[in-house]
């Protein structure tokens, strides 16, 4: 199955902002972006723009380069997971 990009990139900031320890309400002050806004990014439904996606890295402390490989590896993982062939004797 597809995983969608924005919901992977959601994923991998909620982990980034979990790890610091701040709440959405916190983490959306410090990026000067909306609470409600932040809660969308992590449950990707939308797509965020460059500029808001480096302010949210800077907010995070995390290079935007390390967030987007984090994001590569793990739709990368994801496509491998749907790619494995059935052994033999599956259909």
């Amino acid at each position: 199955m597809e995983r969608k990009i924005e919901a992977v990139f959601g994923q991998v900031v909620r982990r980034y902002r979990e790890k610091l320890g701040v709440s959405q309400e916190a983490f959306a002050d410090l990026a000067e972006i909306h609470r409600t806004y932040v809660s969308s990014i992590e449950r990707g439904k939308v797509q965020v723009s460059i500029g808001i996606a480096y302010r949210v890295a800077l907010t995070l402390g995390v290079p935007l380069s390390r967030i987007w490989a984090d994001v590569e590896r793990q739709l990368n993982a994801g496509e491998k997971s749907s790619r494995k062939k059935p052994r033999s004797g599956e259909t």
